[in-house]
């Protein structure tokens, strides 16, 4: 994914994903002494995954702040930081953590604005985990996304690649809106060509991986290098599809999915999160009622099964999708 998503001429070199992610955060704590950082471990351990490692050392512990095993906590003292000017960058570790907290997202940071009738600026930014592929059992593998994506006022992006990730990383931290900036465990190690500089991806701005011409493959975060797997596996049998990363769910870029399926009159939805109640069932819907005409075959979803992720590994790995379920959704949908 990494050849055609770097615009030429840019000097790059190679980065792992969360290396992306700690070099776009880092970059833009240099050139604003409003953001930090807070959460558990993030300081003086850097995080639980390494992701912020070094910034206690460059900037300090007033900046890059260890706090009490809290999650309403956390993201409370994001809210209240950002209401008064500054720009908060707070963790909860795992995505299942967000549920700890869903109170003081869903009813404090995601209305704040709404309430005050425009008026307040709630730059925060959220980061957390998900995804399954650790065997880190049902309470440590979830992807949550639908809940987060549900609620207005939040923005959630969801990077598939290391340079994604860190222009993502920048376009969260200075936007003057809430934002959930989900890092997907499997990818950390992951890499890809990323400037040097400091650079923006924009928001709600869907990415055409592959182009195609028989179906519309559209997907996010660590499913969306699955389904260019099993594009170019079925390209061998004479399949063309074409591979949207959404890179932001919510708001989710409707308008290039649409123009796709306007072309290629197949769509296959794919997220690593339940099939029941996913994301890929507001994408469909939104797809029928778009873009019902041009349409040959109903909207393909795949998602994870109805059960919470299982620890073994065994079962984790037929739990997730992977591109050889992809690929047979695939054919199912253009030779059905």
């Amino acid at each position: 994914m990494t050849a055609t998503e770097t615009p030429t001429g840019i000097a790059t070199r190679e980065l792992t994903y969360l290396g992306a992610f700690n070099e776009g955060l880092r970059q833009v704590m240099r050139e604003d002494p409003d953001v930090f950082v807070a959460g558990e471990d993030v300081g003086a351990q850097g995080g639980v995954f390494g992701a912020f490692a070094g910034l206690a050392d460059e900037f300090g512990a007033r900046r890059a702040v260890d706090t009490p095993i809290s999650e309403q906590a956390i993201v409370g003292l994001g809210i209240g930081a950002a209401v008064v000017g500054l720009r908060p960058v707070v963790d909860l570790m795992f995505m299942d953590f967000v549920m700890v907290a869903m109170d003081q997202i869903a009813n404090q940071a995601a209305k704040l604005k709404y309430m005050f009738g425009g008026t307040a600026q709630l730059p925060l930014t959220i980061t957390t985990a998900g995804g399954a592929g650790l065997s880190a059992a049902a309470q440590h593998s979830q992807s949550l996304e639908a809940i987060l994506g549900h609620v207005p006022g939040l923005k959630v992006i969801m990077p598939a690649t290391p340079y994604d990730m860190k222009g993502l990383t920048v376009s969260c931290v200075r936007d003057n809106n809430p934002t959930v900036l989900v890092l997907h465990k499997r990818m950390f190690g992951v890499k890809g060509d990323v400037p040097e500089e400091t650079y923006e991806v924009p928001l709600g701005v869907a990415r055409v991986v592959r182009s195609g011409a028989d179906v519309t493959v559209v997907s996010y975060s660590r499913m969306a290098e699955e389904s260019l797997k099993a594009a170019d596996h079925l390209s061998d049998e004479g399949i063309d599809c074409e591979v949207i990363d959404l890179r932001t769910v919510s708001p989710f870029d409707i308008d290039t999915v649409v123009e796709s399926v306007m072309k290629t009159s197949r769509v296959i939805v794919v997220h690593e999160a339940v099939r029941f109640g996913g994301l890929g069932a507001e994408i469909a819907a939104q797809v029928q009622e778009l873009a019902f005409d041009h349409l040959d075959a109903p909207v393909g979803r795949v998602g994870a099964p109805y059960s919470p992720v299982p620890f073994s590994p065994a079962l984790e790995s037929h739990y997730v999708p992977d591109a050889e379920r992809i690929a047979a959704e695939i054919r199912a949908t253009v030779e059905g």
